[in-house]
């Protein structure tokens, strides 16, 4: 197994794995319609969109952490 130092780029990999590939399907089928090759189409466009997504991921989970915290508050303050 992979050691837990590295669990945000396992996540990152895996969310962007995983958002990549449905956005991906939806929007071909969207696009496209259930044409005869939408598989193709989406694995095509999948591998895209997932060349994107990871990098991408990395870069504004920082960010995404910041924004989080902001947001949210521990349970039992008073605000």
């Amino acid at each position: 197994m992979i050691s837990n130092k590295h669990f945000k780029v396992v996540f990152s990999f895996f969310m962007a794995l995983l958002m990549s590939g449905i956005m991906s399907f939806v929007i071909s089928v969207f696009n496209m319609g259930l044409v005869s090759n939408i598989i193709t189409i989406w694995l095509k466009a999948w591998s895209f969109a997932f060349i994107i997504a990871f990098p991408t991921i990395i870069m504004v989970s920082p960010l995404v952490h910041k924004l989080v915290t902001l947001v949210l508050h521990e349970e039992g303050s008073d605000i």
